[in-house]
């Protein structure tokens, strides 16, 4: 018998959604998901980071113009399909980075600090789990920090408040699932126990 709790459900039932509804979360739903990244731990407490809520859509629409723009000059560092694909597929007609959810939350952080990217994810998994428990559905996004050294992709984000001694970690759409995702299938022989 396994154990089970309501963390563990949302855990096992959280999905990455990749279509979403029109409809904004409330305000309320907003600040309970930021109170939940301030919660998520961070190396030596330093907790260095800054998470931007973007819900103005026209924000939104331009900053995903800059992405599709960004990714026409942008040359990929690694072999990492995800990323090949994704400047592939910004080309083409009706591309949008964050899925066209009503919110886009930007974590950012220090750049010459070692656990940035680590403290940012864990607040993200924060975020994804307390919107779960809300019935929102949610998406790691990758291209803003893909593109985190774009200078007019930065240039637009220090106009949203992002400071320029930050560098974007990563980001996550959240809002009303517009279509369920399937479950995918765990990878067998990904756990190793020794006692």
């Amino acid at each position: 018998m396994s154990l089970n709790n309501e963390v563990l459900n949302c855990i096992h039932e959280r999905r990455s959604t990749r279509r979403f509804t029109e409809q904004q979360i409330s305000s309320e739903q907003l600040d309970a998901l930021l109170d939940a990244a301030i919660w998520a731990p961070s190396g030596g407490n330093n907790q260095s980071w800054l998470f931007t809520a973007i819900q103005k859509k026209n924000a939104l629409l331009y900053l995903n113009e800059l992405v599709c723009e960004g990714f026409q000059r942008w040359v990929p560092d690694d072999d990492y399909p995800g990323k090949h694909a994704m400047k592939k597929r910004s080309k083409q007609e009706g591309y949008n980075f964050y899925h066209s959810a009503p919110t886009l939350i930007i974590a950012s952080n220090k750049p010459n600090y070692e656990n940035a990217m680590a403290d940012c994810a864990l607040a993200l998994q924060n975020i994804f789990l307390a919107a779960q428990s809300f019935g929102l559905g949610s998406c790691y996004i990758n291209q803003l920090h893909w593109l985190r050294d774009d200078p007019i992709i930065r240039a637009y984000l220090l106009e949203m408040g992002i400071p320029k001694e930050h560098t974007i970690c990563s980001s996550a759409a959240i809002g009303f699932i517009g279509k369920e995702s399937p479950a995918p299938v765990r990878k067998e022989g990904t756990i190793h126990i020794i006692r």
